[in-house]
């Protein structure tokens, strides 16, 4: 989005900084903006952007808990504004300007700020290599198994089966091992150990008969096997199983599932689920805030600014809260093209 001339401000604030420095800075300029020529057609449209702006800052005496981002302007004939202050994740930068489009930059995750968890998924057939940045799943490698099954075995072949199966199992085991070691950890100036890695911790899932013996047998590199969630209870050694890993994990506390996964994961859980309401798609969110039921509305990231924009104020005026799902979300795909970007949980179901 962007404007004829320097005239769309844009205001970030981190958490860990207060929200009147940067008032103070707004009424600055805006101040000075007031003994600007009216006639100045460019200049105009800064002066009304910066009175909004400065409006919209007095609204908050703290800076929230994820930080603040405000974007004021005329673009075409309309004043955009569009404020963040519940963004999916922490503010890293503060920043203060205007131009002639937005610096959405402070609204990007920071890679600092993101803490990303390895996943690995043992079966008998497979294994299964992810990774998980409190956002995206992304399957990173998959190893299949040629251990035998149990069908195999007929007969006096049954001990000789026993102990192909077991060597078998011993040998892909490593092999997942090196794997991990592969994807997952830096390798090491020669001569130095050990490797290194930047995961907060590693999530491992499996059935029993397999996550279970591949955790407690040697197999995994050093430097991560003090890292190990788990095991947890998962049916598939695939993407879908990466997903019921992550599932598990927040379940049982070891992960912190960010708010807008665990509304998008709400949502969808709700279409199966009678007992708690849900409505997706624009035409039906619309009519549930007109009858006051929406509990929390869910609007891609993707959304055009003024759509959102429009919606978030609908929602606010219903005392619902917003979530933005940022785009590379799990899942968030799905809303997009089912539902066009729009979904909420309602107070109550609309008939």
């Amino acid at each position: 989005m962007d404007a004829d001339g320097e005239q769309l401000v844009s205001v970030s604030v981190p958490p860990t900084e207060p929200v009147d420095e940067m008032r103070q800075r707004v009424e600055e300029d805006h101040a000075e903006a007031e003994y600007l020529n009216d006639r100045e057609e460019v200049r105009k449209p800064l002066k009304q952007a910066l009175e909004e702006t400065r409006r919209i800052l007095h609204e908050y005496d703290e800076t929230p808990e994820n930080g603040l981002a405000v974007y004021v302007g005329t673009v075409g004939d309309d004043l955009v504004e569009v404020v963040f202050d519940d963004p999916p994740a922490p503010i890293g930068d503060r920043t203060y300007g205007y131009a002639n489009e937005f610096d959405t930059t402070p609204l990007e995750p920071s890679a600092s700020g993101t803490a990303t968890h390895g996943l690995l998924i043992v079966a008998r057939e497979s294994a299964t290599l992810g990774r998980y940045d409190g956002e995206t799943i992304e399957q990173v490698e998959s190893i299949e198994s040629d251990v035998p099954s149990k069908q195999d075995a007929t007969g006096r072949d049954e001990d000789r089966f026993q102990g192909r199966s077991e060597e078998r199992r011993t040998e892909f085991f490593d092999s997942v091992g090196d794997a991990v070691e592969r994807v997952f950890l830096d390798s090491p100036p020669e001569g130095e150990e050990p490797a290194s890695h930047d995961l907060e911790g590693l999530l491992l899932g499996g059935s029993e008969v397999t996550a279970e013996p591949f955790h407690d047998g040697d197999h995994l590199p050093e430097t991560l096997a003090d890292e190990v969630l788990g095991p947890f209870n998962v049916e598939y050694a695939a993407e879908t199983g990466l997903r019921q890993l992550v599932d598990a994990a927040e379940a049982a506390g070891k992960l912190e599932a960010t708010d807008a996964r665990e509304a998008l994961n709400r949502f969808f859980d709700a279409l199966d689920d009678e007992d708690e309401p849900a409505a997706g798609g624009v035409e039906d969110v619309e009519e549930a805030l007109e009858y006051g039921a929406v509990e929390t509305l869910l609007l891609a990231e993707s959304l055009s600014a003024e759509e959102a924009q429009t919606l978030e104020a609908r929602a606010e005026e219903e005392g619902a809260s917003t979530i933005i799902v940022p785009t590379g979300l799990d899942r968030a795909e799905q809303l997009q093209e089912a539902f066009n970007g729009v979904a909420a949980l309602l107070r109550f179901p609309v008939e």
